[in-house]
């Protein structure tokens, strides 16, 4: 259990280091994530930094090696020279018990020194016998020369006979000196000894030190200059980049007139030139098309305010007709009965054509209050109960015992419900249709679903067009205009909600309308599922959203609704 309870709190510590370290780095990845400049600058400095580098190792280390070479060739040399002077000095001895053979050794030493002493930085001879353990071994200085002269070194000159060098690092007077040792036999009448030679690196090492020095600080120099060098050069080529991104800010804002300033005659330039050029064209085909736009929505109000009068006309003499139509004979009462319901859908299409006309003008006004939305669903209900019967559908709904209160305009939400419902019923396909509405502490929602036709793939997202119908050559049941669904969703995004469609084929559709219960707040999720909970595991989401918007006021009256 310990273990266990260590191991968890090693990994809630991990964790919450993990934590901390990315919240204290967000701002720096935030910083490579958004800025190109930072981004050209940083790899720059990198590249640049092992570029020169390597390089400069490789000049240090090839420097660094040049100075030993020469000077290890500068010793060689010195020490065939000193070998053949202690040969022709020892030589002259026949016998190692020669009582004048340790006084020539020690003068040879002395000699082959040549009076420099190792504390000021020179040389240092070592003479030595190890085959002979009667002679002593001589030093030019008193030094201890044992970390210098290593047993392996006097094994191959001693024993073998070879020549043996190596660096060794030692601390001679107190101060830290590399030397290069260099041990050779020297031949004798009696046998052979050897001499050992230690001359001091000091001046290669702090030549090479310098050359280190040297090519740090250069490399420092390049990589600093490089990186001011792509930082100006990126900033040259970002700033147009940046002042092209704000000026295509500004044109998407609405603001036409804004271009970017021409320098010179080079590629960024060009790219500017032909970025006005752009903005430009634009202006004039947004301008061309905003025009063209607010003559179709004058066109389209005018010939509905026009026409209400000879219809108000064309209506009153249909409905005498209509009143009358029990004297006539039957094929010209009948055609006073399809006069006055052709006039009825005639009239509904006037009214919705006036809303959706209000809509583009950006005329549109809520009139929200706090209401409760259950009597609002029941009352479309209970209006479209006759419909369903003539199709054989029923309307189920399943609805909240308490009251579902929200600050929506009561007629445009029965509006919407009028037109889902009505649909729903129209293409129900005899089976029953569910209305369900649930709440939260910040939406309302209201499902519409029924189990006929359904939708194609991508219907949903047309469902909402302007006369759009699933099946143009369908027989319809309740007359609609096709601007339904179009009223409905611009209701909707005026509340700032959302009216969503699924569908599948032979699967039904569902429609779904959620509006935030305080009028303004931003929607975040709906409490009801859009795809209905039978299709939910079966059937991935095809679901479009109609986003919020602002919208208009809407004189609509029928139940008539169209896909």
């Amino acid at each position: 259990m310990p273990v266990r309870r260590t191991l968890r709190v090693v990994r809630r510590q991990w964790r919450i280091g993990v934590r901390r370290g990315r919240q204290v780095a967000a701002p720096a990845r935030r910083a490579w994530r958004r800025s190109l400049h930072l981004r050209v600058v940083t790899l720059t400095l990198v590249a640049s930094s092992l570029l020169v580098g390597g390089f400069g190792w490789f000049i240090a280390d090839r420097s660094t090696q040049i100075l030993l070479d020469r000077a290890e060739d500068e010793v060689h040399a010195q020490m065939l020279g000193k070998v053949e002077y202690a040969y022709q000095q020892l030589t002259v001895h026949r016998q190692v018990f020669d009582r004048t053979l340790p006084a020539t050794i020690i003068d040879t030493v002395n000699r082959l020194a040549d009076g420099d002493s190792a504390e000021s930085g020179g040389a240092i001879v070592s003479l030595r016998a190890d085959n002979f353990p009667e002679l002593k071994p001589v030093t030019s200085v008193k030094v201890d020369t044992t970390s210098l002269i290593t047993p392996e070194m006097v094994h191959a000159v001693a024993d073998s006979g070879q020549v043996a060098q190596q660096i060794r690092t030692a601390t001679i007077g107190g101060v830290q000196t590399k030397y290069l040792v260099y041990g050779s036999p020297v031949p004798t009448s009696f046998g052979h000894v050897e001499l050992y030679y230690l001359a001091p690196l000091t001046t290669e090492d702090r030549a090479a030190n310098q050359i280190r020095t040297t090519v740090l600080v250069t490399g420092m120099a390049l990589v600093i200059l490089l990186g001011v060098v792509a930082g100006l050069v990126t900033r040259m080529v970002v700033t147009p980049v940046r002042v092209a991104a704000r000026t295509a800010q500004r044109l998407s804002a609405g603001l036409l007139d804004q271009r970017m300033k021409v320098d010179g005659e080079d590629d960024l330039a060009l790219l500017a030139a032909s970025f006005n050029q752009m903005a430009a064209n634009l202006q004039r085909q947004i301008v061309r098309l905003e025009e063209m736009s607010r003559l179709q929505r004058r066109f389209t109000s005018d010939v509905s305010h026009e026409l209400r009068t000879p219809l108000t006309t064309v209506r009153m003499a249909a409905d005498l007709l209509f009143s009358e139509r029990e004297d006539f004979d039957p094929a010209v009462a009948r055609s006073a009965e399809l006069l006055q319901a052709e006039l009825d859908r005639f009239e509904s299409l006037l009214t919705d054509l006036l809303e959706i006309s209000r809509f583009d003008a950006g005329f549109a006004a809520l009139d929200a209050e706090y209401t409760d939305l259950v009597p609002i669903v029941e009352r479309v209900a209970e209006r479209l109960a006759g419909l369903g019967e003539r199709v054989g559908v029923t309307i189920e709904l399943r609805l909240p015992d308490a009251p579902v209160i929200a600050e929506v305009d009561p007629r445009r939400i029965e509006r919407v419900l009028r037109n889902l419902v009505g649909n729903a019923v129209e293409h129900g396909e005899g089976r029953p249709v569910e209305v369900t509405l649930a709440t939260d502490e910040a939406a309302v929602a209201v499902t519409v679903r029924d189990h006929g036709v359904g939708l194609k793939p991508g219907e949903e997202r047309l469902v909402f067009n302007r006369f759009w119908r699933a099946d143009p050559s369908r027989a319809r049941q309740t007359g609609g205009t096709g601007l339904g669904l179009s009223i409905s969703v611009e209701d909707a995004r005026l509340h700032g909600g959302w009216l969503e469609a699924w569908g599948e084929p032979g699967g039904g559709a569902q429609f779904r309308l959620t509006v935030p219960v305080r009028s303004g707040d931003r929607l975040v999720a709906a409490p009801l599922p859009l795809i209905p909970r039978d299709r939910a595991i079966d059937v991935r989401p095809l679901a479009v959203e109609a986003a919020p918007v602002a919208d208009d006021d809407v004189a609509g009256e029928p139940a008539e609704v169209s896909r």
